[in-house]
């Protein structure tokens, strides 16, 4: 460690917070701190307000944050998470790092990263990164880290790159803070510019031409994955938006061990909040599927269920994004929508454009009232909201939990 570090860390989150460890104290600079004060590790807490360039020689980001954020443009020596720990110059873990899998894209990287780590526990691997343990506080002497890699994390990062790097595919999402869709997607693609020869991408066919040293492998679909590694997706039980998430997994575990384990993998227990199934005491059937964030995940739900009529809870903070494509598609399915959330207003007026039938809900109980009116056995009632819980709820496992304590309370 170097003693002349003056270290500045902004935002007091998870991240930042396992990073102050490698460093006896630190200093954090937050929005929520009003004046300053020194927190149980005698680590100082200070209003980002008080944050000068010219006391700093080194700043770290909580990754959510934005930017345009006053810090980020005052800040001089600015790197990332990604950098601090892994990157050329960094001032951290100098020796021998392990196999580094990044695991990056709009959906499902959460659930790629779970399935890829129960695949190889066995040989040591550690998951973390944007779900879990933060990296700073990953064992350094495990042969293999699975990282959930966020475009939030990729902007700032500019020297650390993966020894495998799997891209799911990539949908307008989070466009607010990153500022356009281009920018969103150039973060994504950051990884490949920095991979050296006999590292691997595992990408989406649109992005096979992107300049790399590494060894590309790109697909279109569940089908070119499970062909170009010789997986038979008959043999695997996660089916729909999951199918693909296994096969990457799986596809990891060719790459490095040649193996292709499909009883293990078909072990592996979906976390909940994603297409979760539940029924009410008439036996009618309810989908949490509150961590559709974005357009993407959303049609993946409605895919699923396409058979029946279903009643859709859509809205929240939809993140900048464009609305029309979403309506565009749901014009193609039997359905009604029920509406909430800051963007409502946005999603009644889009509905009436295109002659889709919705109810204004205002809340997650309303909503669910609503739908139990009017739902019927052979019918789905779906939340799979297309938006950010944060205008409403303090995550979107707290709106999913919100909605199936509703479903229940139904009598």
């Amino acid at each position: 460690m170097n003693k002349k570090l003056k270290l500045s860390l902004f935002g007091y989150g998870i991240t930042t917070k396992a990073i102050a460890k490698h460093f006896g104290v630190a200093t954090f600079y937050d929005d929520n701190v009003t004046k300053p004060f020194k927190d149980e590790n005698n680590n100082s807490l200070r209003p980002s307000q008080d944050f000068e360039a010219n006391y700093s020689t080194l700043e770290v980001p909580s990754p959510g944050i934005p930017p345009e954020h006053p810090l980020i443009q005052k800040a001089e020596h600015l790197i990332s998470e990604y950098d601090l720990f892994l990157g050329k110059n960094t001032p951290l873990f100098q020796e021998k790092l392990p196999l580094n899998i990044w695991i990056s894209g709009t959906n499902g990287k959460t659930t790629t990263t779970q399935m890829l780590q129960h695949l190889l526990s066995e040989k040591g691997a550690l998951a973390g990164g944007n779900i879990g343990t933060p990296l700073a506080d990953l064992d350094i002497n495990a042969p293999l880290w699975i990282l959930e890699t966020s475009s939030f994390t990729l902007h700032y990062t500019n020297e650390a790159s993966p020894n495998i790097y799997l891209l799911l595919p990539i949908a307008p999402d989070h466009l607010s803070w990153h500022g356009s869709y281009e920018e969103y997607y150039k973060a994504k693609l950051k990884p490949l510019k920095t991979m050296k020869e006999g590292e691997v991408a595992i990408i989406p066919k649109a992005y096979a031409d992107v300049e790399t040293d590494a060894f590309v492998i790109a697909y279109d679909n569940d089908t070119d994955l499970a062909n170009y590694f010789g997986i038979d997706p008959e043999q695997v039980k996660f089916k729909g938006a999951f199918l693909m998430d296994a096969l990457i997994a799986m596809a990891v575990e060719k790459v490095l061990y040649d193996t292709i384990d499909y009883e293990k993998m078909n072990r592996f227990e979906l976390d909940p909040h994603r297409q979760e199934e539940l029924h009410d005491s008439l036996g009618r059937l309810w989908v949490n599927d509150t961590k559709a964030t974005n357009i993407d995940a959303t049609l993946a739900a409605l895919e699923r269920y396409k058979a029946q009529h279903i009643h859709l809870i859509l809205g929240g903070d939809d993140k900048g994004v464009a609305l029309e494509p979403l309506f565009e598609a749901l014009k193609d399915y039997d359905l009604q929508l029920y509406t909430l959330g800051s963007n409502a207003e946005k999603l009644n007026s889009l509905s009436e454009n295109h002659n889709i039938i919705y109810t204004p809900s205002e809340t997650i109980e309303v909503a669910v009232k609503n739908i139990a009116k009017n739902l019927k056995q052979e019918q789905v009632a779906l939340l799979s909201p297309a938006a950010s819980s944060l205008d409403q709820f303090p995550s979107y496992a707290v709106r999913g939990e919100r909605f199936k304590d509703a479903v229940l309370k139904l009598s």
